[in-house]
């Protein structure tokens, strides 16, 4: 068989990954999509009591709209915003059920080569068509020929620790009962009984973390909610895009979340220790979490952690495929000076298709959350437009794969993001934090959180202002 008359084997049934399906099934392309969880948009129903900042209108592939119409889909109204669970329902199960059985559930990749060919072996390589190892959940393995690869299995299920070093902290792995990596669903009786009347930690600081802050504070306002406390625990200092872009942001809901946060803090709902970077987990005498910075800093007890630290991309099943990763971000290597964020937000990113995601490996990519390897802040427009371009040019269409077809809104905070942790205005000659040794509770009302403005009333930081 000529490999062009094998499928395309996309990794992943969720937005991305069914959209790049149906992009291949319009070229009359055959696509297999290979999902590890039991239902399309697996990771998706999983936090689908948050709701996503994008509206309707900009998490539907067009490509995806054309194939659902003649099911007689009904689109909802572009201009709302969907929780995880609506757009889980409403849109990745239908456009699952429209490719019918192209998509495969409770298959997991296991790995990724050229038939014949591990990575050493240059003879052929090209002519080779990929080989996909697959390992279904009733136990049956197999292995797949393919004419490409897409994999758009996301970084879900790879969470970034609590440790500042990128490394689990000391003890975080034993503390594991009292620490989640997401979001909570405080609807849930279970959930909201672990953080009613207590004392949770949420370390991170990006849209994940306003999002728990937020709920959080909900719950302590409400009739059942007394006591209930949270601590923001950031690594780097206060800033004036410490809360994203507020009313700034073309994406209104995302700068709601960071002045959701900004308003927990102000209403006395949460507390905020900057500059603290976690070194360990320790328990005091009656089994609660202290929490020690890598400064020697000891914080007060806490009941429950919540780590939102970001993820990372999971690249062990990759090992026999030629990847050409950027050192620092784990993302392909031409994508990754656009996302660094070092260097700025996702706002400055130009939209980008086939050749910046381009490997050695020719005919593979890696596409959706998992393109950005450790970068945060990916849009399911950029997805989107990226599986479009990818699939033009398997396809050959190379006209089409270099031709940009999408606009993305600012942030309003692009520029410098300030990633490290703190500033050099707040370091003192020693180089620790400006409050240490001892925790620092900050009082942020006083921060403005978007333009100019915001960086000139930064101050001291951490020590206040």
């Amino acid at each position: 068989m000529s490999s062009r008359q094998l499928p395309v084997v996309v990794v992943g049934a969720g937005p991305v990954g069914l959209a790049a399906a149906a992009h291949l099934a319009e070229r009359g392309i055959e696509p297999l999509v290979l999902e590890a969880g039991h239902s399309a948009g697996a990771g998706v129903r999983e936090w689908s009591h948050v709701r996503l900042f994008s509206t309707w209108r900009e998490v539907v592939a067009p490509a995806a709209e054309k194939l659902l119409a003649p099911t007689g889909w009904t689109r909802p109204d572009p201009a709302t915003y969907p929780s995880g669970g609506d757009w889980a329902e409403r849109y990745l199960q239908p456009l699952a059920d429209a490719l019918g059985d192209r998509v495969r559930t409770g298959a997991t990749v296991t790995g990724v080569s050229r038939a014949g060919r591990d990575r050493i072996v240059d003879a052929d390589r090209e002519q080779q068509p990929f080989v996909v190892h697959v390992a279904y959940a009733d136990g049956r393995e197999e292995r797949i020929p393919a004419r490409a690869v897409i994999d758009a299995s996301g970084t879900w299920t790879t969470p970034s620790p609590a440790g500042g070093s990128g490394l689990p902290a000391l003890g975080e792995r034993a503390a594991a009962d009292r620490i989640t990596y997401r979001v909570p669903d405080l609807t849930d009786p279970a959930v909201r009984a672990r953080h009613t009347g207590r004392r949770t930690a949420v370390i991170g600081s990006g849209a994940s973390a306003f999002t728990a802050l937020a709920y959080l504070a909900e719950l302590a306002e409400a009739a059942d909610g007394a006591g209930t406390k949270a601590v923001w625990i950031l690594r780097r200092g206060v800033s004036g895009s410490t809360f994203g872009g507020g009313t700034a942001d073309q994406l209104p809901a995302r700068g709601a979340l960071g002045l959701a946060a900004k308003a927990a803090v102000d209403d006395g709902h949460a507390d905020a220790v900057t500059g603290f970077r976690t070194e360990a987990f320790e328990r005091d005498g009656d089994g609660r979490l202290v929490l020690v910075g890598e400064d020697g800093r000891r914080l007060e007890p806490v009941d429950e952690v919540i780590v939102l630290t970001g993820f990372r991309p999971d690249l062990s099943f990759l090992s026999e495929v030629r990847l050409r990763l950027d050192e620092r971000l784990q993302a392909p290597v031409e994508l990754a000076p656009l996302i660094d964020p070092n260097q700025h937000s996702c706002g400055t990113v130009y939209p980008h298709g086939h050749r910046e995601l381009s490997h050695p490996e020719q005919g593979f990519y890696l596409v959706g959350m998992k393109s950005y390897g450790r970068a945060p802040t990916f849009l399911a427009m950029t997805g989107y437009e990226q599986v479009r371009s990818v699939v033009a040019a398997i396809a050959g269409d190379l006209d089409s794969a270099d031709r940009v077809e999408l606009t993305l809104p600012e942030t309003g905070v692009c520029g410098g993001a300030g990633l490290f942790d703190t500033p050099d205005a707040q370091q003192d000659d020693d180089g620790g934090g400006c409050c240490a040794p001892a925790p620092q509770l900050v009082q942020l009302g006083a921060i403005a959180t978007t333009g100019a403005a915001a960086e000139e009333t930064s101050g001291g930081g951490c020590c206040g202002s």
